[in-house]
């Protein structure tokens, strides 16, 4: 018995723009990643690709810990993709043979009234063959367990990325400008001259 679950979560938050500018700082997909996982939880693959474990997911009697390939990955716009591209259950093997995750986020900068805003969505699937323990279990019962647990997963991420992501931002594009200062402090002393 072959059983889906989905989850879908948008954001829409103010950002306090900094001296440089935060579609800057999106164009760093593994910063990016950093602020809306646990970075001790994350293994960089290669320039946007990035291998997730997942905590521990509690599923009726089940508890499983999948591990998730995701790639991150900035248009021309400027428009943050985000996509699932594998998924593995380590040590639940019947589970593993028979389950299959879908992950895709879309994030982009707006202009409202002067102010900008980070706007995005993700939705989540989950397809499992669930094991003949379960079967028993009604079906509206298992849909609304499996629903409710990804809909937590989706939204522990929008609040790393309402919290975690805007004070990392806010951190670089301090380390940012004071880079640019001390550049710009630099480049105005003639070769020779001694800053006082």
């Amino acid at each position: 018995m072959i059983t889906r679950f989905t989850a879908s979560q948008s954001v829409n938050i103010p950002v306090v723009e900094q001296q440089v500018p935060i579609h800057h700082y999106l164009r760093q997909p593994k910063r990016l990643v950093n602020a809306l996982v646990d970075p001790t939880r994350l293994e960089q693959l290669d320039k946007d690709s990035f291998r997730l474990k997942m905590r521990p997911l509690h599923f009726m009697m089940l508890t499983i810990q999948p591990t998730v390939d995701i790639r991150v990955w900035v248009s021309a716009n400027g428009t943050i993709y985000l996509k699932s591209e594998g998924c593995e259950i380590r040590g639940v093997e019947y589970i593993n043979q028979r389950f299959a995750l879908n992950l895709v986020g879309i994030l982009q900068t707006y202009q409202i009234k002067g102010v900008t805003h980070l706007k995005g969505n993700a939705d989540l699937e989950v397809k499992v063959e669930l094991p003949p323990p379960l079967w028993l279990t009604p079906l509206p019962v298992l849909e609304t367990t499996g629903n409710g647990l990804l809909k937590s997963v989706l939204m522990t991420i929008k609040q790393r990325l309402t919290h975690q992501l805007l004070a990392d931002y806010h951190k670089w594009a301090c380390d940012e400008t004071e880079i640019l200062t001390h550049s710009e402090q630099g480049s105005v002393l003639s070769p020779g001259s001694q800053a006082v």
